[in-house]
């Protein structure tokens, strides 16, 4: 018996990266998992690789009445979640002169709004005892070259979070954070890096991180599913960056 057996997650961007090694984990580990994301072809997709005990739900997390009814959907299937991961998210690296008003508001939108709006619209649905896992960033901590404005949305997570470990204590919520370094996934593509650059990004990245490498999916979803299934794991921020937060 796996050690989510019988529960119930849903993942936002659970459609690839992170959360479609996640939402692959949990399914294994005895959950049934809705994964959301904004293609309707990438999430069944997705829905088919992971297999039974997947479903997809699509919207954009900006969106603030994708939240409402991913609610009413989940409420009216599952009756009740155990699991929230708030997990969507975006990135476009730029210096911090040429960010636009329109990419300013996309970007919180999606990577703070969205968090909020979220945990808002699901957390009645959390059983008590349940708990909600939030995908930060290493960035929110540690200054990168060009990330400012993502570090910024990442960064607002962290607050949520701590507060609301406080404010849910009396229903035996637990929240937490999951703070990634540089990973293997599909985002390293929508970065505007050619792939004439990406040895020389790759070497860097190897110096870089004390681990000699990018993270890969499975490695974060293997920290994910601690902070799903350990009860008395509550209000920390996991680093799981190969130790680049130390460098």
């Amino acid at each position: 018996m796996g050690s989510l057996e019988g529960k119930v997650a849903v993942i936002t961007g659970g459609n690839s990266g992170i959360g479609k090694a996640t939402a692959r984990l949990f399914v294994e580990e005895g959950a049934q998992v809705v994964i959301t994301g904004r293609r309707q072809d990438v999430v069944d997709d997705a829905v088919r690789e992971i297999g039974a005990g997947a479903s997809g739900f699509c919207g954009d997390v900006a969106d603030i009445d994708f939240h409402t009814r991913l609610a009413a959907d989940v409420r009216s299937r599952f009756g009740a979640i155990d699991i929230y991961m708030a997990n969507a998210g975006i990135i476009n690296l730029a210096g911090s002169h040429t960010v636009s008003p329109q990419e300013y508001d996309r970007h919180f939108a999606v990577n703070s709004r969205g968090v909020f709006f979220g945990v808002q619209a699901v957390a009645p649905l959390i059983r008590d005892g349940g708990n909600i896992i939030v995908t930060s960033s290493l960035a929110a901590t540690k200054v990168l070259p060009h990330h400012t404005l993502y570090a910024g949305t990442k960064a607002a997570l962290a607050a949520f979070a701590r507060n609301w470990a406080v404010e849910f204590r009396a229903r035996h919520i637990r929240v937490n954070i999951l703070s990634p370094g540089p990973v293997e996934t599909e985002i390293l593509g929508k970065l505007g890096i050619g792939e004439a650059d990406r040895p020389a990004l790759d070497a860097h990245m190897a110096n870089t991180i004390p681990a000699g490498r990018y993270g890969r999916p499975e490695e974060l979803a293997r920290a994910a599913l601690l902070l799903a299934s350990n009860d008395f794991v509550n209000g920390v921020e996991l680093h799981v960056d190969g130790g680049m937060s130390l460098v």
